[in-house]
């Protein structure tokens, strides 16, 4: 099964605290051509108060683009530390299958992604208000062009690394399924504390993310692979980032709509931890027949 690939060969928690060592390190990396922007690129720093109006200077498409080029570097030091460190194939990562089923890509990014869209666009309709039309075609293209190639990759890695390496490494040490999902999915919220949305909204948003965190680790246990994951993911980052934007998030982008509203916290949160995910776990359930619950989120393993 999934969560077993990481006794494919003789893998032990430490080469994977030394993988992870190394994707990080790919990481950093990857984050010197927006360091070096930042110094050399005309861009006066002196009066910036708060951090995350630094997003604000870059011009968005640029800005984009410099934010994701770590996660292309992470994305070649996975393959790197999968092929060669722990000498198993790629594949192992995302399916326990023989192939990766990629219409179970699709149809979770269509599912979420037309969700998604359903919601802006409801919630624009409602208060128009508080959003602004920032179309201009050739930004846009530019954008989509952009968003459509590297988002699906920055997503791909958080999920290959959350759901697939780390949640497999933590199996080597905990030997049980619940080990790796609750533990991958506070580690996944935890990480998010540098988002700038934090700063906005509060630390309680923390509990946003580690819930998803969780969603996403039970349909990668329920479904024996990550495809659904990484559909969701990468529905759920693109279609934000080409139809809305605000000045406090993660993604600055030349979006179609720009929200000028006063963030807040609350029943949103509720509503989706608490209605939304379950609502698509069980399509997801009822589509792909799974069965025995209990079993894939709990059993132990040898």
């Amino acid at each position: 099964m999934f969560l077993e690939q990481s006794n494919l060969k003789d893998n032990s928690f430490i080469k994977y605290i030394r993988g992870s060592l190394v994707i990080i390190l790919f990481h950093f990396l990857g984050q010197i051509p927006i360091s070096l922007y930042l110094i050399y690129g005309n861009i006066n720093l002196e009066n910036i108060e708060d951090k995350d109006q630094i997003f604000s200077l870059l011009p968005p498409n640029l800005g984009l683009i410099l934010v994701l080029i770590p996660f292309t570097l992470s994305l070649l030091a996975l393959w790197f530390v999968i092929t060669k460190l722990h000498d198993q194939p790629f594949q192992s990562l995302i399916t326990a299958d023989q192939s990766i089923n990629f219409k179970k890509i699709m149809f979770a990014f269509l599912l979420w992604g037309s969700f998604s869209a359903l919601l802006v666009i409801s919630d624009y309709l409602i208060g128009p208000e508080h959003y602004e039309i920032n179309f201009k075609p050739l930004p846009f293209l530019i954008l989509f062009l952009i968003a459509t190639i590297m988002i699906p990759i920055q997503t791909s890695v958080e999920e290959l690394i959350f759901r697939g390496y780390l949640m497999q490494g933590f199996g080597t040490l905990f030997k049980n399924r619940w080990g790796p999902l609750l533990s991958t999915s506070i580690i996944f919220g935890l990480l998010h504390l540098w988002n700038p949305e934090i700063d906005k909204l509060g630390f309680e948003l923390i509990w946003y993310y580690i819930g998803t965190g969780l969603f996403l680790g039970i349909i990668t246990l329920m479904d024996d692979g990550v495809e659904l994951a990484l559909g969701f993911h990468a529905a759920n980052n693109l279609i934000t980032a080409l139809l809305v934007t605000a000045s406090w998030t993660a993604f600055q982008t030349e979006s179609i709509l720009i929200d000028n509203s006063t963030p807040s916290l609350g029943k949103e949160m509720l509503i989706t931890l608490l209605i939304i995910y379950p609502i698509i776990t069980i399509i997801f359930a009822k589509k792909y027949q799974w069965k025995d619950w209990k079993k894939h989120l709990t059993n132990k393993f040898e």
